[in-house]
């Protein structure tokens, strides 16, 4: 599978994965200051914005995705960064390719299985016709009757994709997403360990990580460190963009 990406500056690669409905343009900004130092990649994990989909839909193939990107770009190592979904596929992917990872950034997730949370946005989209809207904020507002956070909805209504006949479509695969949805809920789990440093970020209002996860953490990830993000929420890089870099760029400088 060709993954889509964008990559900025040069030296010692960064890979960032997104997490569950988001693209590869979630964390441009984020990329563009790591740029600086590294050579940064972004991509859209599959099935999500611009990369191909597929049924297949879990941690093991996009972690098999990841292996598959770096060796099609010569890259025998590389620092990654995964948020949310994306974390949990950053963890697979070091769990099964420790020799790929250098260090591991994982933002606002644990290796746990989660309840979900997610079935009222799953409700909202899959409620509309895409066939019979014609702008933006008429999506936004039949969206709005059942998610009321205007932020929640602009980053859904990003992926949102006008066709040059008319009407809109879905940039990702909604439908095998909603079928997938308790892989990407599942926990990760693996006998082995990766050794080599980690750092989890977590949002100081978000309740994604708790302390008591670092027990769990801590038997994948033995190097794992913990830093909190204070007031920022779930979506740390697009709430306290500044103190996420601070956070990376000092984690990353023994590199």
């Amino acid at each position: 599978m060709t993954l889509n990406y964008k990559s900025f500056g040069e030296g010692y690669p960064i890979i960032i994965l997104h997490g569950l409905f988001g693209t590869l343009d979630n964390w441009q900004t984020i990329a563009k200051k790591l740029a600086q130092k590294y050579s940064v990649y972004i991509i859209d994990q599959r099935n999500h914005g611009r990369s191909p989909h597929d049924d297949m839909f879990d941690y093991e193939v996009m972690a098999d995705d990841l292996q598959a990107f770096m060796e099609s770009h010569w890259m025998h190592e590389a620092h990654i960064i995964g948020h949310s979904m994306g974390g949990k596929t950053a963890m697979r992917f070091a769990l099964n390719y420790p020799d790929l990872v250098n260090q591991l950034v994982v933002v606002d997730i644990a290796p746990k299985a989660y309840e979900g949370g997610h079935q009222t946005i799953f409700e909202a989209l899959l409620s509309l016709d895409l066939t019979t809207i014609s702008s933006r904020k008429e999506a936004d507002e039949l969206l709005k009757q059942k998610i009321e956070a205007f932020g929640v909805r602009q980053f859904l209504l990003k992926n949102l994709s006008r066709q040059k006949e008319g009407g809109f479509k879905w940039k990702m695969n909604l439908p095998i997403i909603y079928q997938n949805y308790a892989h990407i809920l599942a926990a990760i789990a693996s006998e082995d360990t990766f050794d080599n440093s980690t750092l989890f970020i977590k949002g100081g209002t978000s309740d994604y990580v708790k302390k008591e996860d670092m027990i769990q953490i801590k038997s994948l990830f033995p190097l794992a460190q913990l830093e909190t993000v204070d007031k920022a929420g779930h979506w740390v890089h697009a709430t306290a963009p500044d103190a996420l870099l601070e956070l990376v760029f000092n984690f990353l400088k023994g590199d």
